[in-house]
């Protein structure tokens, strides 16, 4: 249980985040190449279309049984998630979470104090939940990056919860 976090505050919903098993959510990112990488600000709606898309191609051009290729990329996708380092975009919790209207600061809790973010910086940070394969027992839950990378070497660590002010 002391690797449950809450958003709460100026929020129409309290949200529950547990860390644990975000390893399986199709959100999670690579930190490992996550802020080498070029952003794009791309649409939802676009990557989905374009997804189905080489999807639906695949299909026609190779029928729709799994060839050997698609089951050795379904293998190396397993091994990266038992090795990789990921996070995940703060942004869909705190959306779901629906702040009021005069809610405008996030103060992020850790055990060596509180930081304060806008609501636009906070919609890019991106949490860090585990390390080569293994979650972040030691100095976690969660490390927090700033979207940007600028703290890439230096997360906010020991971070036990979230309120909306």
């Amino acid at each position: 249980m002391e690797n449950i976090m809450m958003i709460s505050g100026k929020v129409k919903y309290t949200i529950t985040l547990d860390p644990g098993v975000w390893i399986f959510d199709d959100r999670r990112i690579d930190l490992t190449t996550y802020f080498s990488r070029e952003q794009e600000n791309s649409d939802s709606i676009e990557t989905y279309t374009k997804a189905v898309s080489k999807h639906w191609d695949r299909e026609i051009m190779e029928g729709a049984i799994y060839p050997p290729t698609l089951k050795t990329e379904k293998k190396f996708e397993k091994e990266k998630v038992l090795t990789g380092t990921f996070g995940i975009p703060f942004k869909p919790f705190l959306v779901n979470a629906e702040p009021m209207s005069d809610a405008d600061i996030l103060v992020v809790h850790t055990t060596n104090g509180d930081y304060e973010f806008s609501f636009e910086e906070a919609f890019a940070l991106i949490l860090g939940f585990s390390n080569n394969g293994q979650p972040l027992t030691i100095d976690g839950p969660v490390h927090i990056y700033k979207g940007d990378g600028a703290n890439q070497e230096n997360p906010l660590k020991h971070v036990i919860g979230f309120t909306i002010k």
